[in-house]
């Protein structure tokens, strides 16, 4: 069952990266129950995994991120599990995280990966 949720969670959200990537980052302090956050999206303005482009390139570089956070010992059930979404090298990132640390480990991490152009950081610490 556990590898069924890591494979679904995957298969959901995708990123890039390329060296030298323009990092955006919104510093936020959200509740860890994102309840009111999923409301907000639903308006159609904010970028969600169905922003995501499904061409080869984006889906190949979004496997290799969320890959290399699984990997990573230090993070968060929440931070292995934030939103990743990839339009033409472009990377958003949302979702809860523990603290400045895990958001900063995780931009690092895209930014291992070839093809991303941009990062747009909506990490947001969870209270």
């Amino acid at each position: 069952m556990k590898s069924y949720w890591i494979m679904l969670a995957s298969s959901m959200l995708i990123v890039a990266c390329d060296k030298g990537a323009e990092v955006k980052d919104d510093k936020k302090t959200v509740a860890s129950d994102n309840t009111k956050m999923n409301e907000r999206d639903k308006d159609g303005n904010t970028t969600t995994p169905g922003d995501q482009a499904e061409n080869e390139t984006d889906r190949g570089i979004t496997k290799e991120v969320r890959s290399a956070l699984m990997k990573k010992d230090d993070l968060s059930t929440n931070a292995k599990n934030v939103k990743i979404v990839t339009n033409g090298g472009n990377v958003t990132l949302r979702g809860p995280v523990k603290d400045e640390a895990e958001k900063s480990t995780i931009v690092a991490a895209v930014l291992e990966v070839p093809g991303v152009k941009k990062v747009d950081n909506q990490l947001e610490i969870a209270k």
